[in-house]
């Protein structure tokens, strides 16, 4: 079995969402992670802060940097994401459709397979 990012982004200036709105993407999000784990599909997953929440480590010869926000300068973050366990790209992109249907964009990239031991 490959292994999946399906990576949820977050696109600045999107309207946002209302309580609602919020609650539901929760509660639908809930319930994909819940059938990810008893079909044996989910490996790992969390959400993450906002991008300024964030701290980038650079290393060079001058030694080491660290600066707050986000690396790049984007429209589009990282704002989530699941690592799964699937037969193929098809499976993945089917449980890439529903999450997507939850919170938005989603990426599908599996995982290079020398680094699945």
């Amino acid at each position: 079995m490959k292994q999946y990012l399906l990576a949820v982004h977050y696109v600045e200036g999107a309207p946002a969402m209302s309580d609602e709105e919020t609650q539901h993407m929760f509660r639908e999000t809930e319930r994909i992670n819940q059938e990810m784990v008893k079909t044996g599909t989910w490996v790992f997953g969390g959400g993450l802060l906002p991008p300024e929440s964030s701290t980038v480590v650079r290393t060079g010869q001058g030694g080491t940097t660290m600066t707050d926000g986000p690396f790049a300068e984007t429209r589009e973050h990282l704002a989530g994401f699941w690592v799964i366990r699937c037969a193929d790209l098809d499976e993945a992109l089917a449980w890439a459709e529903q999450c997507s249907r939850a919170c938005g964009p989603i990426e599908v990239r599996p995982f290079d397979e020398l680094s699945q031991g």
